[in-house]
């Protein structure tokens, strides 16, 4: 008992910090609580739909495949794409909307949270190191423990993108518009610097291979 707790207590340390690391889906959480509370709660719906089914597969040995050159620059240019067109959208819908809130967001946070995830190569290869060895050790105390570390490890991804979408939805009731405006233009080119940043690492990459 005491060692699956401490090994627990691991998992939330290393867990919590992977999450309050200034990331895509963070970045998200903040801009979608602008219009919905529980936007962060959608986000790590979304996130799980994509997380879960890794863990499972990281363990059957799809580590090597996420470790694998090509899959990472296949990723990192898919999920770059994506992270620009969305910055460029947001970027576009702060001046065609007279409430940044009442705008609708195309895609929904459910599937932003699954899209962001599962393109984002940073993530994919936290699993295939970071997230190998703490299901590997949960597997060798049990299924239970394999459970466990699954839940605790995506509560703490739920909790900080509720609070952050709390907050930021808390905040924009009390600001006005152009705080509001400020605000998402932040979120937006930080996505854009995301998608960029992938894009150019990707790219370096594949040069590197020819």
């Amino acid at each position: 008992m005491l060692a699956l707790l401490f090994f627990l207590l691991q998992v939330f340390v290393i867990s919590l910090s992977g999450a309050m690391a200034p990331g895509p889906v963070t970045t998200a959480a903040i801009a979608l609580g602008q219009r919905s509370r529980y936007a962060g709660l959608a986000l790590a719906i979304g996130h799980a739909i994509i997380e879960f089914p890794l863990m499972v597969l990281i363990m059957l040995g799809m580590d090597k495949l996420l470790k694998s050159t090509a899959t990472n620059i296949a990723i990192g240019l898919a999920g770059g794409m994506f992270l620009t067109v969305m910055g460029i959208q947001m970027l576009k819908n702060l001046y065609t909307s007279t409430e940044p809130r009442d705008k609708p967001a195309k895609t929904g946070p459910v599937l932003t949270g699954l899209i962001l995830s599962g393109s984002n190569p940073y993530f994919l290869l936290w699993w295939a190191t970071v997230g190998l060895t703490l299901a590997t050790r949960a597997t060798e105390l049990g299924i239970w423990a394999f459970a466990l570390f699954a839940m605790v490890h995506w509560l703490c991804d739920c909790t900080w993108l509720q609070a952050l979408s709390w907050a930021s939805f808390k905040g924009s009731a009390l600001l006005g518009l152009r705080s509001q405006r400020v605000i998402l233009l932040i979120c937006s080119l930080a996505l854009l610097g995301f998608g960029l940043f992938f894009i150019y690492s990707a790219g370096s990459t594949l040069i590197r291979q020819l």
